[in-house]
């Protein structure tokens, strides 16, 4: 999994000297954005929604915890990099995912890293499971994972649902969301309610079905006028549910 970091530090030396290490030895790091001062971190916090912060202690005008506590919705982990072994306990209580010593040992960065890794694998992991689970629970609705939670939607006010690589737009009556899940995804999810797939990229509300036009695989015509190719392939799967 790759890893969105910034670097809160005012020291300019450790903030070069993190920042070759991470290039150096940890994987799938992509640092986003530093700053030196705490001001400067909220920017690049809010700025690019990392998934991981290394946060020096004592900086300019404040410290570490006052930065945390302006952002008390944290959806990132936090890796404290400090000289001072006294905060220890307050890293602690600010639910930090891990603590460094300078000068920063190699051994311990990549172990930090790993760790906060496997805590956003499992997070990811719980998330992708929202929506089907959530589907079975609240009949009539489904939930669309995002990135600061989920939405809940009415099922029956999708008029359709568009391919897009590894993503899949949802189409409503004014409004489409982007949601970073695949068609088949969705088509699984919505097994239990009328969508048909008639196309490789197209999976579609029947009961929005308005029209349908002849040909090799022909075309469906929706209750909103958005008329839609279908497959040969699917064009039989799509007529059963007229018979």
């Amino acid at each position: 999994m790759e890893l969105k970091a910034v670097i809160v530090e005012d020291e300019a030396n450790s903030r070069e000297i993190l920042r070759n290490y991470l290039a150096k030895y940890c994987d799938k790091v992509t640092l986003l954005g530093e700053g030196a001062t705490i001001e400067e971190g909220l920017q690049q916090i809010k700025r690019h929604s990392p998934d991981l912060v290394f946060l020096d202690v004592e900086m300019p005008f404040g410290n570490a915890f006052d930065l945390l506590d302006q952002i008390p919705d944290r959806t990132f982990e936090t890796i404290f990099v400090t000289a001072y072994n006294q905060y220890a306990m307050d890293a602690l209580n600010h639910h930090a995912a891990y603590y460094l010593m300078k000068p920063i040992n190699i051994d311990e960065l990549i172990k930090a890293v790993d760790y906060v890794r496997t805590i956003k694998e499992k997070e990811n992991a719980l998330e992708g499971q929202v929506l089907q689970a959530r589907s079975v629970k609240a009949e009539g609705k489904i939930t669309l994972p995002q990135q600061d939670g989920f939405q809940v939607l009415e099922v029956a006010d999708i008029y359709f649902c568009k391919a897009d690589d590894n993503y899949t737009e949802i189409y409503l009556e004014k409004r489409k969301i982007v949601v970073s899940k695949t068609l088949k995804y969705f088509e699984e999810a919505l097994q239990s309610y009328s969508f048909a797939r008639i196309h490789k990229s197209y999976l579609v509300n029947v009961t929005e079905v308005v029209k349908y036009k002849k040909g090799k695989g022909g075309s469906v015509v929706l209750s909103n006028g958005k008329e839609l190719s279908v497959s040969a392939s699917k064009k039989a799967e799509l007529l059963s549910y007229f018979q």
